[in-house]
């Protein structure tokens, strides 16, 4: 099956489910980053497909400089509500293709949740123009956790009953295409435990906040909401399942 949705426009609609129901990052990531490539507050930072904010959040909580370089318009706009009075923060419209950055200004590249969307050459030709010297590139996921028995159940339901979902999960990904990008720095891997904790409709808010969900008024979107309410049955304590996630952090790092 063809994707028809250009990547910039795919979460357009979806924004309002985005925003309620979009994890963060732990703060434990800031943590790590001080110690790993030497993050702190004189940081100019390019958050690449910065969506909403939320992948920026916990850059401007640490006083860094950031941009946040979004395609989609609505997207932009919501982070620019959701950062509103904050100094250390600046929307652009761009790509991880096309920033419109300038050449050098940048000491850390972050992407949440965006790689998988990128022209990957281009993207990388683009990421060396704009990096420093010394820059630092991290790639991030809040991933699903695979061990977690309500996970494994929720990835098989959109397998078998959504079939935009393997074409765009980020799941597809190779470990040595991530390696290849990050050339020639060194790529250091992290792990950090993340959650949310949803009742049904904010489960359901959840899948519905991903690009390759079903609308309402699609053929498979009663089904799938039905199997939804099925699984929070199974897992639910004091109407409540805890949506676990393993935050992956791929850094490269050393000066070219």
């Amino acid at each position: 099956m063809q994707i028809q949705k250009s990547n910039t426009t795919r979460f357009s609609d979806r924004v309002a489910d985005y925003v309620r129901y979009r994890p963060t990052y732990p703060v434990e990531m800031i943590d790590r980053l001080e110690k790993e490539v030497g993050l702190n507050s004189q940081f100019v930072i390019a958050d690449i497909g910065s969506g909403t904010g939320f992948s920026s959040q916990r850059f401007i909580e640490a006083d860094a400089i950031v941009y946040g370089v979004e395609p989609s318009k609505e997207m932009r706009q919501a982070s620019e509500v959701f950062f509103q009075g904050a100094k250390n923060f600046k929307a652009l419209e761009g790509t991880a293709e096309q920033t419109n950055l300038a050449t050098q200004s940048i000491d850390l590249i972050f992407c949440g949740q965006a790689y998988h969307w990128f022209d990957f050459e281009k993207a990388q030709v683009e990421f060396n123009r704009i990096l420093k010297p010394t820059g630092v590139i991290v790639l991030a996921w809040n991933e699903r956790s695979r061990l977690d028995p309500l996970q494994q159940e929720y990835e098989q339901l959109m397998r078998d009953l959504i079939p935009e979902y393997s074409q765009v999960t980020h799941r597809n990904i190779d470990l040595e295409d991530i390696r290849a990008f990050l050339a020639p720095r060194i790529m250091q891997t992290e792990m950090l435990y993340n959650q949310q904790v949803f009742d049904l409709e904010e489960l359901k808010g959840r899948l519905k906040s991903s690009s390759y969900a079903p609308k309402e008024g699609d053929a498979n979107y009663e089904q799938v909401m039905e199997a939804i309410a099925t699984l929070f049955a199974k897992y639910q304590e004091d109407g409540k399942v805890i949506f676990r996630y393993d935050t992956l952090l791929y850094i490269g790092k050393g000066a070219l």
